[in-house]
């Protein structure tokens, strides 16, 4: 891929941040780390924000899937006559609602409609296994779960509890439901790992939800602007993407692809002309190693979820010089994003930092005594202000844990992150207080995932760790002791936890201990587990490689940067997961010619079946009427 440096048509290259943004140095007593100010005004429920839109400009675009096209008018006319379905089927203010639906514009109908209704919402990620869809409905006490057919069977829902969903949301009902979204009431349950084995629901209201989406001097967005949403809808990410261009008057362009690869990113930027985009960490990086060319279309990019390269940055920014390249942190207990910094040349030669809050969010420095540090030290990242949750659904001993009243800041969480208050305002990012990791964007617990492994009868004991073999290589590595006795195959352990966790939370890489490691004090050594020897599997030896076979296994060599030889090599066993197989996937269409979806690819992880998916699709494209011969 080529990379330009001339402008998108029709934009000029934005001025530099305000000088406000750095002001004059700032202490850490009692001063709030935030830079921009909130918007003025009521808090209204998003439905209010997004009626209001319709009323101006009913008939600019809204949503599309590429397939179907939704105005404003139309968006808020179809939400209405869903929630007045819903409404008929008992759902109302204390009502939970699930969605379990593809992106697509009826989802965003949906989601609109159970606001209308008053219900607090409950997105699932379409690929978590049905045990996690069940026990997250369970524990939400969903009411209605709406959703795409095929989805709700294959969750194993009973008929009763769905709702099957068209295009624009369902079947037309008689009139529409009035807005019965409460500002002050929970407007979406996000469900994010837990240290405890058990995944907790994180309450986000309504005005944490306005507050994100109407903070001035933040992200620029109006009725010229398209935002991609490619995120999952369980992603928190997917708030902004789906909400703050539809509360400014912006559009939604919503990734058709179930698993996007970056050049299904590319082409969706390209086609839908989108102006603003997110991006995980760990995939702008790869776009930036790769010159993407997506980066010349984009006005904005918010980049966020680990420490951001500053070579990455620094090569974007001298390529695409008039792009707002944004780094942004926050966890889903301040609503999606918390602190933002524009990112400029001069960023990029060292540490860049993560920025001032924004909007209604306010950010203390606080030592263990809960004291602001002394300038320049580094302490733990204390969060206030509108953006916050209410809490942990039905977990209060936790809620009281993480959320507690300070003297002279009010009600604040506690983020577990450690961070530097730079003399400009600006923090830098300094680590976690405690074991949660973050693995391409997904915030992890190992606990979680070391109760599940501790569930099977093979497994005696067990201790989750990451291994970084590079910046963008990071594997979830599970460090196992068998039960006397056992000897099972690890491929055989990986499978069972995919039956029980999201896919984020399997392990990609296995180490089989007589023993852990302990500390002087009797713990678990997680340190010398972290650094003891690369992850991954041993190079795989097998079967003499067919052509087809060999380029692909090259490919997955370089991705895994080791020798694979076997045609019945497993990605998966070899300690692969969803970004270097999208790597793969980017090499093998640039080295054949065609394309292998990212979902293909996961669907048959050996080097053999990929082989014969590609050859087929080379013999298929040489069969195309006009091909070259």
């Amino acid at each position: 891929m080529t990379a330009t440096a001339t402008p998108p048509t029709g934009q000029t290259p934005p001025a530099p941040p305000a000088d406000d943004r750095t002001g004059d140095a700032r202490t850490a007593e009692a001063l709030p780390v935030e830079a921009v100010p909130a918007d003025a005004g009521p808090v209204e429920a998003l439905p209010a924000l997004i009626a209001r839109q319709a009323e101006r400009r009913p008939d600019a675009l809204a949503v599309t899937d590429g397939s179907t096209v939704l105005t404003y008018r139309e968006l808020v006319d179809a939400a209405g006559r869903l929630a007045a379905v819903l409404a008929a089927r008992g759902i109302g203010p204390g009502s939970a609602v699930a969605l379990l639906c593809a992106r697509s514009t009826r989802l965003v109908v949906a989601q609109l409609a159970a606001w209308r209704a008053g219900a607090l919402v409950v997105p699932i990620d379409p690929a978590y296994p049905r045990p996690r869809i069940a026990e997250m409905t369970a524990d939400a006490d969903v009411r209605l779960v709406l959703g795409d057919k095929g989805l709700l069977a294959e969750a194993g829902l009973p008929e009763e509890r769905t709702l099957v969903l068209t295009e624009r949301g369902t079947e037309a009902a008689d009139g529409t439901a009035p807005d019965a979204a409460d500002p002050a009431a929970p407007a979406l349950l996000y469900y994010t790992s837990g240290s405890t084995g058990r995944p907790k629901g994180v309450l986000v209201p309504h005005a944490a939800v306005t507050d994100l989406v109407n903070a001035e001097g933040a992200f620029v967005l109006g009725p010229r602007d398209r935002v991609l949403f490619h995120s999952t809808v369980s992603f928190d990410a997917a708030t902004f993407e789906l909400w703050a261009p539809l509360a400014r008057g912006a559009a939604v362009a919503v990734s058709p692809s179930e698993r996007p690869t970056a050049e299904d990113l590319v082409r969706d930027v390209e086609r839908f002309g989108v102006t603003t985009l997110f991006l995980t960490t760990a995939l702008f990086h790869h776009l930036a190693a790769r010159r993407s060319r997506v980066f010349g279309v984009l006005r904005t990019l918010a980049v966020g979820g680990e420490a951001i390269s500053a070579e990455h940055a620094g090569t974007v920014l001298r390529a695409f010089p008039w792009l707002e390249l944004f780094n942004v942190y926050g966890p889903t207990e301040a609503t999606t994003f918390t602190t933002l910094h524009r990112v400029t040349p001069a960023d990029c030669a060292g540490s860049v930092p993560i920025g001032r809050a924004f909007g209604g969010a306010r950010g203390y420095v606080l030592d263990e005594r809960l004291a602001p540090v002394a300038p320049g030290a580094v302490g733990e990242l204390w969060i206030a202000g509108d953006r916050l949750a209410l809490g942990y659904l039905d977990r209060p001993e936790l809620t009281a844990e993480r959320f507690r009243e300070l003297p002279g800041i009010g009600r604040a969480y506690r983020s577990g992150d450690r961070v530097r208050q730079r003399p400009d305002g600006a923090l830098e990012y300094h680590g976690r207080t405690d074991d949660q990791v973050k693995v391409r964007g997904f915030r992890i617990e190992p606990g979680e995932v070391e109760h599940a492994l501790l569930q099977l009868p093979e497994v005696a004991e067990a201790a989750v760790v990451v291994r970084r073999a590079g910046q963008d290589d990071a594997a979830l590595t599970a460090c196992v002791v068998f039960a006397e006795g056992s000897r099972p195959a690890v491929e055989t352990l990986r499978a069972r936890l995919a039956e029980q966790l999201p896919a984020h939370l399997v392990p990609t890489a296995w180490t089989v201990l007589a023993a852990l490691p302990l500390t002087g004090s009797g713990k678990v050594d997680r340190r010398a587990l972290a650094a003891d020897g690369p992850a991954g599997a041993q190079p795989s030896a097998g079967a003499e490689l067919g052509p087809i076979q060999q380029v692909v296994a090259e490919a997955w060599s370089r991705a895994l940067e080791r020798p694979i030889t076997d045609p019945a090599a497993d990605f998966l066993a070899e300690g692969g997961h969803s970004l270097l197989a999208m790597w793969v996937v980017d090499d093998l269409r640039e080295d054949l010619g065609v394309e292998l979806s990212l979902a293909d690819f996961l669907d048959h992880p050996t080097v053999a079946a990929q082989a014969e998916l590609l050859e087929r699709a080379l013999l298929a494209a040489d069969d195309t009427p006009g091909a070259d011969r």
